[in-house]
């Protein structure tokens, strides 16, 4: 178990409920990730109104913790009111924020992430914002008031992984006392192996699950992946080496041989 804005939970995988399939791979693949934790965004289209209750309800079904998201705003304003609404909604004051500030790389607006941060915090909001993996908005962020970050592996929806490992690393070294999650870009398993093998305390990812021709089983994957990075991260990873050092120190004599 480990602590999550003051909630006791037990994965570390983080799992979104947008472009499955169906409601129905949707919860499954929820239930094969063993995520504790589920994003919704209070923006999501759908084409009916009997459609949007479905999720919702299969959403409580899951009986999982709702971490509610601002996906698809662009300003301050926008954020604020969606946060607002989120709240009453769910009844929580738990929120992803997310204000997106370049269209084509979807790369979050770092200005308007702090203003709005600093008003939903004002509000007694738990903010989740969603940012780059810069150490200076980071701090800033961390001065507003915020107990979670969650910097982004890459673009979201590219898959690409962790496209500056060295940039997330020193966000980890920095800032221990954080809870740090990576968000966006996680494309396979061992991108968010790698996500916890640099000491994270755990990913968020949708795409990845949801686009596969099979998101059941690779949402058990996942879950399966973030359990080995975090197990790797806890019990310590050995030094690289420059030069070959045989794992059987003695060559060619029999072990029952070697003390004789």
């Amino acid at each position: 178990m480990w602590n999550l804005a003051d909630q006791q939970i037990e994965s570390r995988l983080f799992i979104g409920s947008a472009m499955y399939p169906s409601p129905k791979i949707m919860a499954d693949a929820i239930r094969a990730s063993r995520a504790d934790v589920v994003t919704v965004s209070l923006r999501r289209q759908a084409q009916q109104a009997s459609a949007q209750n479905i999720f919702w309800e299969t959403i409580k079904e899951t009986g999982l913790h709702v971490l509610p998201n601002t996906a698809g705003c662009h300003s301050v304003k926008e954020a604020v009111t969606t946060s607002q609404m989120a709240r009453e909604l769910f009844d929580t004051n738990w929120i992803k924020l997310e204000v997106i500030g370049d269209e084509y790389s979807l790369q979050p607006d770092p200005f308007a992430l702090l203003e709005a941060t600093r008003e939903l915090i004002a509000q007694g909001f738990e903010v989740f914002p969603y940012c780059t993996d810069d150490l200076v908005l980071c701090e800033k962020l961390v001065d507003a008031g915020c107990r979670i970050l969650m910097p982004w592996g890459a673009p979201i929806g590219t898959g690409k992984g962790l496209i500056n490992p060295y940039a997330l690393k020193q966000l980890r070294q920095r800032m221990p006392d954080i809870t740090l999650v990576v968000d966006a870009g996680i494309g396979a398993p061992s991108h968010a192996a790698q996500a916890m093998e640099l000491g994270y305390d755990a990913v968020l990812l949708n795409t990845a699950i949801a686009r596969s021709p099979d998101p059941v089983t690779m949402a058990r994957g996942f879950g399966a992946a973030v359990e080995a990075g975090r197990c790797a991260y806890e019990a310590g990873i050995m030094p690289e080496k420059d030069l070959a050092q045989p794992s059987t120190p003695t060559l060619g004599t029999p072990f029952w041989q070697q003390n004789g």
